[in-house]
């Protein structure tokens, strides 16, 4: 009992402490509008489908290289944050199923929602993408196929990334990220868009 209430009491001083610094790189940041994304309908000038294909998944990297997703799908286990992606504070690490470690889950911090007061992001899942899809400074040829590997991806094909990218609650707070941070470029709608038309020609991949 007293280790557990030891325990809960790190967990709450980390969380103050990770307040106390957020609130100081928010104040000395300001929150641009995202970036904008290309719709779909300007790439049907693209004759050739696999061209079009690539074309399509090189403007998705927009968002896939973005600080909202990167910050998420870092090479290591522990997260980064913010718009300039510094490692997280407080230490965290990814843990067994990227929900933190023991005594220290994401949800310590983390609600079901942003906490804009304190400017700590929220979700009702905030967790670490799994190590198989971890992005970090990879080129977006690398991610692409690292993408439509099934073994890697959580088994799920081309319908099921879409799926995925439209539905999940953590993918589309990318674009809702709460005060102090920029979203994701675009729309969620917009690069729903976009991957659908990628997924219907092709899925070609970049050159690496």
């Amino acid at each position: 009992m007293r280790t557990a209430l030891l325990s809960a009491a790190a967990g709450v001083g980390l969380c103050i402490a990770g307040t106390a610094l957020t609130l100081a790189q928010s104040a000395s940041q300001s929150q641009p509008g995202g970036a904008s994304l290309r719709p779909v309908g300007s790439f049907s000038n693209i004759t050739n489908q696999r061209d079009r294909s690539v074309a399509l998944f090189n403007e998705m990297g927009k968002v896939l290289t973005h600080p909202r997703c990167m910050n998420c799908h870092p090479a290591a286990d522990r997260p980064r944050q913010g718009d300039i992606r510094k490692l997280h504070e407080p230490l965290v690490v990814r843990g067994k199923d990227g929900h933190g470690a023991a005594g220290l889950h994401c949800s310590a911090c983390h609600g079901k929602q942003n906490f804009d007061p304190a400017r700590i992001p929220g979700d009702g899942h905030w967790a670490l993408a799994p190590a198989s899809m971890a992005w970090e400074g990879k080129a977006v040829a690398q991610i692409c196929e690292q993408l439509k590997d099934q073994n890697r991806n959580g088994s799920r094909d081309l319908a099921a990334l879409v799926r995925h990218v439209t539905t999940d609650t953590l993918v589309l707070w990318a674009w809702h990220p709460g005060r102090g941070r920029e979203p994701a470029p675009g729309t969620a709608a917009e690069f729903g868009a976009l991957m659908q038309a990628w997924a219907d020609t092709g899925a070609a991949c970049p050159a690496s």
